[in-house]
């Protein structure tokens, strides 16, 4: 069953829900795990060239906490650590999609005058 709001309640868990993509790149990392993607943290710094050492620990270590990120380490030498999107990490996808698809409208919609 579905949780019922109030347009307060909806708008506290809606900036709740938000806080968990606060960063400058926690949306980065995301978008390189969309569909399914497995990175190793090597990927990553190729793939965002920007990003500090420090900060992209800190963003995965964030990310893996709030549940959004799954770690999978390898007992060899050296070690292989992959990063994938949990379920829930993965259920995100439709509402970033959804979210560009609504800043796109921007450009489209003419407001009256």
């Amino acid at each position: 069953m579905r949780k019922i709001y109030t347009p307060a309640s909806a708008a506290a868990e809606t900036l709740e829900a938000i806080k968990f993509l606060e960063g400058r790149w926690k949306l980065v990392i995301l978008f390189h795990l969309f569909d399914g993607k497995v990175q190793r943290y090597s990927d990553f710094e190729k793939l965002i060239p920007d990003i500090s050492q420090k900060m992209l620990a800190q963003q995965l270590r964030k990310l893996e906490a709030d549940g959004i990120v799954q770690r999978k380490v390898y007992p060899q030498v050296p070690p292989k650590v992959e990063y994938r999107l949990t379920a829930w990490g993965q259920a995100l996808c439709p509402a970033l999609d959804a979210l560009l698809n609504w800043a796109e409208q921007k450009e489209s919609i003419e407001e009256p005058v």
